[in-house]
């Protein structure tokens, strides 16, 4: 593949990937702001779910190429999600847990205080939240990538873009095609 073609293909995977993860994260934040609007907490933090969603989807592309072993690519598909899954997941609570240790490192007196004191205030379960949402968001992405394998991305496009077919009727057999 020509460099140019290779760029344009890259781009295109982190557009969509960027769009799944960014529709994630909008849907976190309208909760959020919902949830927050109750004791009238006024909240914002779309251009942070932007560079979010970027990071995270380039993140997660650069990631699927890793391989997990040749234990993993002899058991069934849902070991491999299962796995890819839980190892993003937990770098998706330690990214947080590092990035609110150095938001607070100045108002703690340093990096391992800022830790120690996201412990024990009320701001830890809303790292918890966003590891859970993002964690059902990573798993949505990984069922997906398995399908997209094994049936390839065009089809997989085709199958969402065009009617579903029609269901027969309870009692009646299905005709051979």
């Amino acid at each position: 593949m020509a460099i140019r073609q290779r760029l344009i293909h890259e781009l295109k995977a982190v557009g969509v990937t960027t769009l799944y993860f960014g529709s994630w994260l909008a849907a976190l934040l309208a909760l959020k702001q919902l949830i927050l609007a109750e004791y009238h907490i006024e909240f914002s933090g779309m251009t942070k779910a932007v560079v979010g969603a970027l990071i995270l989807s380039k993140v997660v592309l650069v990631l699927q190429h890793v391989s997990l072993g040749n234990w993993v690519r002899c058991r069934p598909a849902w070991v491999d999600v299962v796995l890819r899954n839980a190892l993003y997941a937990l770098g998706v609570l330690v990214v947080l847990l590092l990035e609110k240790g150095f938001e607070g490192r100045h108002e703690h007196g340093g990096f391992v205080a800022s830790l120690s004191a996201l412990f024990r205030q009320v701001d830890m379960p809303h790292v918890w939240v966003n590891v859970i949402c993002l964690t059902g968001a990573l798993l949505g992405y990984n069922v997906l990538s398995v399908i997209r394998r094994h049936v390839g991305g065009g089809v997989l496009v085709r199958m969402f873009l065009t009617p579903l077919p029609e269901e027969p009727a309870a009692g009646k057999p299905e005709k051979p095609d």
